[in-house]
């Protein structure tokens, strides 16, 4: 065997393992399925043509989320998506396996709006840390800096996310008020002017029931 057909035998393996995750993590930060499953393909070419790269088999996992990451950045930034869309998980051919809807559950509602205001770096340390669990060096190497600019992005990540959940959190309690408002029945006008005074009526209807 070859080192090339070892490269391809060796990167089949890593698609069949770690294909399905990398999807998910494209899907979020594309918020387009199709797209997402194109560049997955992408993400694994490009891990054969790099596979010298690749010094500890052991660490394939972040190797394959990093090249994922700047395919993804690469794509972005050739459309201009400056901001980044909350994806709703809608299908439009692509078949989702249990650990991809396990994965997008974990991100629904307020948190995928509130990640849709944070800078495309910082989410991509959360997307990577929270809902993929790469942790200390992986994380590192995946965003494909030291470990400490990791952890320090990290932490702006999250503090990021507390500061865009408290607004998102705020702007939903206005919507539902203006839901409930919306809902409340109206309250009933007189169709003619009345001048009696407010009670008057009340005063009349006690007075027959004691003439009565």
């Amino acid at each position: 065997m070859t080192d090339r057909a070892g490269a391809r035998a060796c990167v089949e393996e890593l698609y069949a393992e770690h294909h399905a995750e990398i999807y998910s993590y494209l899907c979020r930060m594309l918020r387009d399925d199709e797209l997402a499953a194109d560049l997955t393909q992408e993400t694994f070419v490009k891990a054969f043509r790099a596979y010298d790269t690749l010094l500890d088999p052991a660490r394939a996992r972040p190797w394959l989320y990093q090249i994922a990451g700047r395919t993804a950045l690469d794509e972005l930034r050739r459309r201009r998506l400056v901001r980044f869309v909350p994806w709703t998980g809608e299908s439009r051919g692509t078949d989702s396996s249990a650990e991809e809807v396990a994965l997008r559950g974990r991100l629904t509602g307020e948190m995928e709006r509130a990640l849709a205001a944070l800078p495309e770096r910082q989410r991509m340390a959360l997307l990577l840390a929270e809902v993929h669990d790469l942790t200390g060096l992986e994380l590192a190497e995946a965003l494909g800096v030291s470990h400490v600019a990791a952890r320090a992005v990290l932490t702006r990540a999250r503090e990021a996310l507390r500061q865009a959940l408290t607004v998102e959190r705020a702007r939903t309690a206005v919507a539902e008020a203006e839901r409930t408002l919306r809902g409340a029945p109206a309250v009933s006008r007189p169709s003619t002017l009345s001048w009696r005074r407010p009670g008057n009526h009340r005063e009349e209807r006690d007075d027959r029931e004691d003439r009565g």
